[in-house]
């Protein structure tokens, strides 16, 4: 036989696009449509339904940038329609290519009744099945005119990012306005012949199940009247009857499709359009769980949740039904679907407190997975968090996009640093917008790596961003391959059901230890650095808060503010969203981001104030409150008092120009560049600075991306490098103890001051940058007298070790890395740490010297600034202020004591008494992150800790007040019961904890 494939796939593409799917609609009619503009920004239903519109025609514009447009629709059905199903066909101007990134739209009863999203790939609104005929139409639409960010040509700079600089140009033309008759038929037709022709493209050719679809499809064909497609319809379906009733293979792949919408927080819009795409979204998903009993449909992040809520409570009811049916399924147990790399350890735990309370509270229901697709890869501390939350599963997807090596399992242990594991599966499908294509079904089944083992795999289905979610065009696609020889199994399942498939199927899946790092976005290390400076500043004024607060509510009765700790916390976790807090969304974002961060730091200083003087009472002595885990200045941890007199800090002149700072511990030269030469720890005698090099090094390189401009730095940027060493001033500082530096490059300049506090052994760097370059990556780097062949960085609740060198691909491809507040090298016997008040992104590298004395130099550069111009083009421009400090000497609990303190300066308050902590700790590898009152309002005291410094640590926790019991309890300050009960001492408890454990203890006061 002629191999005639070709002709018949070609025919089946032509006949479906110009004959078959224009005859799903074979009849309509016009509707009548006006529209009223909202002058500016939404305004509620009752308003847009109430506005006069005035008449507006198909084919014109409308919409400027960020605008809301309330369309009415009229018309009557025809009288000759009686018996038929007729649909509303409303096209906005919707570009069906890009679902979730273009204008969209709500339709409303007359009587502000929500009835389903539109959307480029969802434009139907069912009128009636079937009608009565002479029925009068009226529907309202609230549509977005969301301007195109990522189009054709993505990454090109614009000011459509902001509604202040968008202009108000219309963005879109409607497209059509009818009133139609559906043809069901036609359309059972139109999947099956895509189903059949999907599936069929992806079978081996020389199989003989290829060929039987190939000639049912033509006898499909042949049997259908061009003419008379709807005539024929039912003839054509016929001939497909056969091959779409084999079953399949009992070694078939099963996929468990999850109704899924993948929504960002915040993006490429502002988070108060995301609140309308939750709400059109949730519409339509509940409108397709009455339509379709199969389907299920999964939603993340409490956050919008919570949105839904408060903002469309008519939606909100419908949801509640649809999660009381068990078809509409919170999931994941997070606030927001967040960052995991650059979130500090509180605020993570948090993300799973608040997420998790949330659904429990609404709904009773405490899912066991972290569901998190998005996210741009995952911290080494985050199993242990997962658990402590009560939780044992996670779902991902992004690692598939890793650009230089594939990761090796689908379904896997991931272990933590702590030792924990979670129970892991990345989709095979290879997407979190799977829509039911045979590609995308065989794809997952070639690509399931762990074939022989396991056979489950998730898909999570539906558009996301806006585009709608699930359509009934998936649904129908699901169906036909439930059971479908040469297809893998498809079913409607909740994440619950399949995890616990997933698990009886492979009860012994590999290991996977350490971060799940992805190579890609590394860059969001560093973007937007306001927006992570106002990050890392609110983690811990929380933590101020928190701790003041409490321990004057214990000792003064002051008024623990449980309320607005409550709504500040969900603030900072919204932000810790994986656009926002990585910098990637648009600059509308970041201005509010920016705001906010101010307001909140504005709040938290005001409840800080109020514990702070409460506590110290009344009196003119300086008390220095210190919030850090560590004793400093002679102040214990979370107490107060009198400073002791610190050691003489000199400055000196250098012989060869510059300036040389000494305290007796350490001895800073500073040449006349403004670059320390030399950092001696005269303790160690022992030189932290690499023969022939500088540190506080500002280097300059080239940062444009071949694509993802804010979220990617590729590897190429270190081809070109500036050093910046030219100086314009460099002065002593007017106190006494630091030296001052200016420098100017390109239209930026930069400030510097170096100086050593008395009695410690740190050099505080302050770097003020008036930035405005553009498309440039800005390093301060540190070469190190260190032969280290890994390093390590802080991550939540410990820290991780990375290697320095690139054996192999998997070590080269993490060229740029996170850190929270310290990075930590060290030889036997002697270390450097460098801290960070803000900064997160850095590289490591190391070279051997060639010449002298052959020895190692390991440099390690803190990431400052970026300046990528999509999807923002003003990234960072403007003034920014950084402190580090280099820790000559430092051993990994110097490094975490200096971490903490450069984050939490000590504050001084006037007043008479010294206050003693509420909780101590007697060994300082032990580490408080959190003290505060029980969320529940009972007045007990909650203590959060974990050791710190990745070794067994024995240590006693006390309580500075009167203590009637203690638990240990998970994040969610729930009773655990499968741990032994904490003992107690008096007020003390005896601790014996693993490396990096992390533990929750509950103290109720007598």
């Amino acid at each position: 036989m002629h191999d005639d494939r070709s002709l018949v796939e070609a025919r089946l593409r032509r006949v479906l696009d110009e004959r078959i799917r224009p005859a799903v609609y074979p009849e309509s009619v016009p509707l009548d449509v006006a529209v009223w503009h909202a002058p500016g920004e939404p305004v509620p239903v009752a308003e847009g339904l109430a506005a006069e519109p005035a008449p507006i025609a198909v084919g014109a514009r409308w919409g400027a940038p960020w605008g809301t447009s309330w369309f009415r629709v009229t018309g009557t059905v025809p009288e000759e329609w009686a018996g038929r199903t007729v649909e509303a066909l409303l096209d906005l101007g919707f570009d069906e290519n890009m679902p979730g990134f273009q204008c969209e739209g709500l339709v409303y009863r007359p009587d502000g009744t929500p009835v389903k999203g539109l959307n480029p790939r969802n434009q139907w609104v069912r009128i009636g099945a079937p009608v009565a005929g002479g029925e009068q139409v009226r529907l309202h639409v609230e549509a977005a005119s969301n301007p195109v960010i990522l189009d054709y040509h993505p990454f090109r700079p614009t000011l459509l990012g902001d509604k202040d600089t968008a202009g108000h140009e219309p963005q879109y033309t409607l497209t059509r306005m009818d009133l139609a008759v559906f043809d069901e038929t036609v359309w059972q037709l139109v999947i099956d012949l895509e189903v059949l022709g999907e599936l069929m493209a992806e079978l081996p050719v020389d199989g003989a199940r290829r060929w039987d679809i190939l000639r049912a499809v033509e006898r499909a064909l042949d049997t259908i009247d061009l003419q008379d497609v709807n005539g024929t319809a039912e003839q054509a379906r016929a001939r497909l009857t056969d091959v779409l009733s084999v079953p399949a293979a009992p070694s078939a792949h099963r996929i468990s499709a999850v109704g899924h919408a993948h929504i960002d927080s915040a993006w490429l819009w502002p988070l108060r359009e995301t609140v309308r795409k939750v709400a059109r979204t949730t519409a339509n998903m509940t409108a397709l769980i009455e339509d379709e009993p199969e389907f299920v449909f999964a939603m993340s992040q409490a956050q919008q949740w919570a949105w839904v809520k408060e903002h469309r409570p008519e939606v909100w009811a419908r949801v509640k039904k649809a999660v009381t049916d068990g078809r509409f399924v919170p999931a994941g147990g997070m606030w927001v679907e967040s960052d995991t790399n650059m979130p500090g350890s509180e605020a993570m735990a948090r993300q799973f407190v608040h997420g998790k309370r949330f659904f429990l509270d609404e709904f009773g229901i405490e899912n066991d997975e972290a569901w998190l697709p998005d996210t741009f890869g995952f911290a080494a501390g985050l199993p242990q968090i997962i658990r402590a939350a009560g939780a044992t599963r996670l779902l991902t997807q992004k690692i598939s996009w890793s650009q230089t090596n594939k990761f090796p399992h689908h379904t896997f242990w991931w272990e933590g640093i702590d030792g924990t594991r979670i129970f892991t599966h990345f989709p095979p499908v290879d997407t979190y917008n799977c829509s039911m294509k045979g590609s995308e079904l065989a794809h997952a089944t070639r690509n399931f790596k762990d074939k022989g083992r396991a056979r489950h795999s998730l898909a999570p289905t539906g558009w996301g961003d806006g585009g709608g979610g699930t359509t009934r065009e998936m649904v129908a696609k699901a169906a036909r391959v439930r059971d479908l020889e040469g297809s893998p199994a498809v079913v409607w399942e909740t994440p619950e059901e399949f995890f616990r498939k997933a698990e009886a199927d492979y009860p012994d899946p590999p290991v996977w230890v350490g971060e799940l790092y992805l190579e890609l976005h590394r860059a969001t290390l560093t973007s937007q650095a306001r927006t992570k400076q106002g990050n890392r500043r609110s983690e811990h004024l929380l933590r101020e808060a928190e701790l003041w607060a409490a321990t004057a509510a214990v000792r003064t009765g002051f008024p623990y503010p449980y309320e607005e700790l409550d709504r500040i916390w969900k603030t900072v976790l919204l932000h810790q969203f994986h656009d926002i807090l990585p910098g990637s969304s648009i600059a509308w974002v970041h201005r509010e981001a920016r705001a906010t961060y101010e307001r909140v730091a504005a709040e938290l200083g005001a409840v800080i104030d109020a514990a702070q003087r409460a506590l110290a009472g009344e009196g003119d002595r300086t008390l220095l409150f210190n919030a850090a885990p560590h004793p400093r200045h002679g102040i214990p941890a979370g107490g107060a008092g009198e400073q002791e007199t610190p050691e003489e800090v000199t400055v000196s002149e250098r012989a060869e120009g510059g300036r040389i700072l000494a305290n007796g511990l350490l001895r800073i030269e500073i040449d006349a560049r403004g670059l320390v030469v030399s950092a001696y720890d005269v303790t160690a005698g022992r030189e932290t600075i690499a023969p022939g090099t500088a540190a506080n090094l500002l280097q300059l390189h080239p940062d444009f991306p071949n694509m993802w401009d804010a979220w990617d730095v590729d590897a190429f940027y270190r081809n070109a490098v500036t050093d910046l060493t030219g100086t314009d001033e460099l002065t002593a500082g007017a106190d006494g103890r630091s030296v001052r530096i200016t420098r100017s490059f390109g239209s930026s300049r930069v400030t510097q001051v170096l100086s050593l506090p008395p009695g410690e052994r740190r050099l505080l760097i302050d770097t003020e940058v008036d930035w405005h370059e553009t498309e440039k990556f800005l390093k301060l780097a540190f070469p190190l007298d260190l032969h280290a062949e890994r390093y390590a960085s802080e991550t939540q609740f410990g820290h991780f070790h990375r290697p320095t060198h690139t054996n192999t691909s998997w070590e080269a491809a993490k060229f740029e890395a996170c850190n929270h507040r310290f990075v930590h090298l060290d030889e036997p016997g002697w270390g450097v740490a460098i801290v960070n008040d803000s900064t997160y992104g850095h590289d490591v590298t190391r070279a051997v010297r060639t010449d002298g004395d052959r020895g190692t130099t390991t440099t390690v550069r803190v990431s400052l600034l970026r300046a990528p111009r999509f999807p923002d083009p003003e990234t960072d421009q403007g003034v920014h202020r950084f402190r580090h400090a280099l820790v000559p000497g430092a051993g990994i609990a110097d490094a975490v004591r200096e971490g903490w303190r450069i984050n939490l300066p000590e504050r001084r308050v006037t007043g008479g008494q010294e206050v003693a902590p509420l909780v101590t700790v007697d060994n300082d590898a032990v580490v408080v992150t959190a003290v505060k009152l029980a969320d529940d309002g009972s007045g007990d005291v909650v203590v959060r800790f974990h050791e710190a410094h990745g070794g067994r640590a024995h240590a006693t926790l006390t309580a500075g007040f009167e203590v009637a019991d203690v638990t240990a309890t998970d994040l969610l300050e729930r009773p655990l019961t499968d741990v032994p009960a904490p003992s107690l001492d008096g007020a003390g408890v005896p601790l014996i904890l693993r490396p990096f454990e992390l533990r929750t203890l509950r103290f109720s006061r007598r």
